[in-house]
């Protein structure tokens, strides 16, 4: 399995001949190094309804008639849109042929703003726990910190976990670190920071505040294999 990660919350997986991209927000921002008509993925994961998180989902979709994943309120709104979904819940888990996706809670709120300015609801924000090839995956989505974090890691050991580290809207770098001493991941990527100047913040200082466990940053495209 290939993990990689191009900016804001972006993660792309490539597991048993499947590609799956969580929250493609590609348009708008400045970090990535994606190009929304070049993502053709066969699956599509997404945490929550915040439009830095379904982004570009709609359009890529279409483009290549991608599985969408997602809480079940906002599978449904993508499902009006002419999409193919399968909703789900915190809690809920399910076998695919690409892996098994389960969804775990998260502390945060979920909308969608169209593009006439209607607000939909989106139900419950989730992380996303990915299984495969025997590796566990963890996408915390946008959430604080809580204590149920350590449930998880004791009932699904995580190999790789992707950690918003921006504040404001979620974790900061010193309650992200101690998410870490919760979950006991083998590896902890920090993810969602810089994308904007109230989530500004240096992975590093989230390197340095974990101790005893493994962190590496992420360049923007930057591929590991696990």
């Amino acid at each position: 399995m290939q993990v990689s990660y191009h900016g804001h919350s972006i993660v792309k997986l490539k597991t048993r001949g499947k590609v799956i991209l969580f929250d493609p927000f590609i348009t708008g921002n400045h970090l990535t190094d994606l190009i929304v008509e070049d993502e053709k993925p066969d699956v599509i994961l997404l945490t929550h309804g915040h439009n830095d998180h379904v982004g570009d989902t709609v359009a890529i979709a279409k483009s290549c008639e991608a599985l969408i994943v997602a809480p079940f309120e906002l599978a449904n709104y993508l499902e009006s849109q002419g999409l193919n979904v399968h909703g789900m819940n915190p809690g809920g888990s399910h076998e695919f042929d690409f892996g098994t996706v389960k969804l775990t809670k998260a502390f945060h709120s979920s909308s969608y703003t169209t593009r006439g300015n209607e607000v939909v609801y989106t139900g419950q924000p989730a992380g996303i726990l990915f299984m495969a090839e025997g590796k566990t995956i963890y996408h915390a989505g946008d959430t604080g910190l809580f204590g149920d974090m350590e449930l998880i890691g004791k009932r699904h050991p995580i190999d790789v976990a992707f950690l918003p580290i921006g504040d404001n809207f979620t974790m900061g770098p010193t309650d992200a670190a101690f998410a870490v001493e919760l979950l006991r991941p083998a590896v902890s990527i920090p993810i969602h920071f810089n994308t904007f100047p109230v989530i500004k913040q240096d992975p590093a200082l989230f390197k340095t505040l974990v101790k005893g466990h493994q962190v590496k940053v992420l360049d923007v495209g930057e591929i590991l294999d696990c």
